[in-house]
């Protein structure tokens, strides 16, 4: 059975999911989330993406990225691909490391973006990982604190224009 054509955003804003098979831990020390956010810039210099946000978690991974010249097929296949090269000649290993192909979602509005905002930041929180959302060094939560002028800059043009 052929899967479903993915939806496209008008905006060209979606929340990205990137989970490991059945599950897997994904990010095993610091130098990997180091290597995946790594990875994620040099596309981004690369490909002309936006990131608004992102959480990289032990076997997950959520992104709010805006596309602007590649296509998001073209831009998550790159990072996916380097990062799993990289991971895979690390620990000495073969074959997938995310389940399925990534997931998607379309936003098109500012308040289901700022409500994918907040959710993201708080996954730490909801998995027993930190009670504090600042103390997690692997969200953009640090980003938003010390750059306030992200939300307004970067993140309403896009949807208000």
């Amino acid at each position: 059975m052929p899967r479903t054509a993915r939806k496209k955003s008008n905006s060209g804003i979606y929340h990205i999911m990137l989970r490991g098979i059945n599950r897997q831990i994904i990010f095993e020390d610091d130098e990997d989330r180091v290597k995946f956010i790594d990875t994620l810039k040099h596309y981004k210099q690369k490909c002309g993406f936006n990131i608004f946000a992102y959480c990289l978690m032990d076997n997950h991974v959520h992104l709010i990225i805006k596309v602007n010249n590649d296509s998001l097929e073209s831009i998550m296949k790159r990072i996916g691909v380097s990062y799993v090269y990289w991971y895979n000649w690390k620990y000495k290993r073969s074959g997938h490391l995310f389940q399925d192909r990534y997931k998607s979602e379309v936003i098109e509005d500012d308040s289901y973006l700022l409500s994918l905002v907040r959710y993201i930041h708080q996954n730490p929180i909801k998995a027993n990982i930190t009670p504090i959302i600042g103390e997690y060094p692997w969200s953009s939560y640090g980003e938003y604190i010390r750059n306030p002028h992200i939300v307004s800059h970067f993140v309403f043009p896009t949807l208000v224009q």
